[in-house]
């Protein structure tokens, strides 16, 4: 029986929350509370005189413990201004430049979350120790250890600038976008390997209860519509079965996180009708919606950013071969690691093993096909992209053992070879590209049968040049 597979909501509350500029410096401000609680019980005591401070710690007047105080207050609010400022200029310099939809990315760094919290912590603190100073029952009360701590928080100010200014400075760097969105990527695989693992095994089985099932459910199930659009952030796979098997149902589920859906129109199928009320109730629990997508479960979104980049690179406005070079480079390592493990379960069972939810998950052809259509076409002409693209294609082959998937993987090769053969003017472009095509062509025929030849491909490409020349002609990789 597979796990339930997919991440918690859990998990998709803690992306929730990283992608957002309140909770860091949130936190840092209730640290600075707790660190002026502290700093100000122990200057309270040495006030009340059962505690004495060394020799270096500042101790002059409380009208000097006030310059002090406003003067770096005021600098820290120009600096928060400085730094507000920078974030929204990189903000809008994402926008424009890598797609809308890139902001996420800008927007989760943790680097920009620390130095604006930092900051704000620093002047908040001062503030606080600023209002302590004033008149009490031994004299002006004048918090000495306070006010030399600001001094170690203003170094660790500059400290923070200073990394701010250089991060800042690499991550506007186009390869460290690409980079960043590839390894969000990698973490969802790596975080989705072990259920994936162990649903595989399963689903053999499940084929002919399936189709009876939704049979079933297409002719006599009730449905349940969509209470608010919004795009399908994530579901709970695990409190879905719970529900279904808490009500003897069997839920049928159209729509996979990164859908959008539509108002009105279905959102989930369930038998028998009669527990379809009772779904409901619990699918509201059991399902987020929001006006974006989320990578938590919809590994589409990450591939559709990293094409988005390219796709936008080889715009006529942009012509950016190099940044679609690096995003097909990305494309491929991220589908060399789906290669081995992506058999999603669409079959989740209740403890008895009872089949309770039928989820619709994306194919690993459809993720092929979301990774490379849009650059095909918009690189026709272009025999630097479709080498690229065929030298991707050739590693995720090389890293399959599964027919199907390398089946896939040689049509959308065939697919780069006929647009070459249609759109390469030069000869010798056209042959380089061939070559890398026919390198390709002789890993898919060793892995399906080392003594046959590599068929020709239903699309009837012709092939010239020696196949075992592939990387030996110029041009770029």
């Amino acid at each position: 029986m597979p796990s339930i597979s997919g991440l918690s909501l859990s998990q998709w509350r803690r992306e929730a929350l990283r992608t957002n500029f309140w909770l860091v410096p949130t936190v840092e401000v209730l640290a600075a509370i707790a660190l002026f609680w502290a700093t100000w019980e122990v200057d309270r005591a040495v006030y009340n005189g059962t505690l004495s401070l060394p020799r270096w710690i500042e101790n002059g007047s409380a009208d000097t413990a006030r310059e002090i105080l406003l003067a770096v207050a005021a600098a820290i609010m120009t600096v928060i201004g400085i730094n507000f400022s920078v974030t929204i200029v990189t903000l809008t310099l994402a926008s424009t430049q890598f797609g809308p939809r890139m902001l996420r990315n800008f927007i989760r760094d943790r680097g920009t979350q620390l130095t604006l919290g930092t900051f704000v912590a620093t002047a908040v603190y001062c503030v606080l120790v600023l209002l302590s100073i004033g008149p009490a029952e031994r004299g002006v009360f004048v918090p000495h250890f306070s006010v030399s701590i600001v001094f170690l928080l203003v170094l660790i100010d500059l400290a923070v600038l200073i990394y701010f200014l250089h991060h800042i400075a690499i991550q506007i760097q186009l390869p460290f976008v690409i980079a960043s969105i590839a390894n969000d990527l990698t973490r969802f695989i790596e975080v989705r390997r072990p259920d994936i693992a162990t649903s595989i095994g399963d689903q053999r089985h499940d084929a002919d209860e399936l189709a009876a099932l939704i049979d079933t459910i297409e002719s006599s199930g009730a449905m349940i519509r969509t209470p608010k659009g919004g795009y399908l952030q994530a579901i709970r796979y695990a409190k879905l079965v719970r529900i279904a098997s808490a009500a003897d149902a069997v839920v049928r589920l159209p729509y996979r996180p990164g859908h959008f859906l539509v108002e009105g129109r279905e959102l989930a199928a369930v038998w028998p009708p009669e527990a379809a009320d009772r779904v409901a109730r619990g699918l509201k629990r059991a399902q987020v919606a929001g006006p974006v997508r989320a990578l938590a479960q919809d590994p589409a979104f990450g591939i559709d950013q990293l094409v988005e980049i390219a796709i936008r690179a080889l715009s006529p406005a942009v012509n950016d071969t190099f940044t679609a070079l690096a995003c097909v480079d990305w494309l491929g390592n991220s589908l060399c690691k789906l290669a081995r493990v992506w058999a999603p379960a669409q079959v989740y069972r209740d403890r008895a093993g009872a089949i309770r939810v039928i989820a619709d998950q994306i194919s690993y052809e459809r993720l092929v096909q979301r990774s490379f259509d849009k650059i095909r076409q918009a690189s026709r002409g272009m025999p630097a992209l479709l080498m690229r693209q065929l030298d991707a294609l050739k590693a995720i082959m090389e890293q399959t053992t599964d027919a199907d998937q390398a089946r896939v993987l040689m049509d959308q090769a065939a697919m780069i070879q006929r647009a070459n053969l249609e759109s390469v003017p030069e000869e010798s472009d056209r042959g380089d590209v061939e070559r890398r095509y026919s390198a390709l062509a002789i890993v898919y025929a060793r892995l399906n049968d080392s003594t046959v030849s590599c068929p020709q491909p239903r699309h009837n490409l012709h092939l010239t040049g020696d196949p075992g020349a592939g990387l030996s002609r110029g041009g770029e990789r």
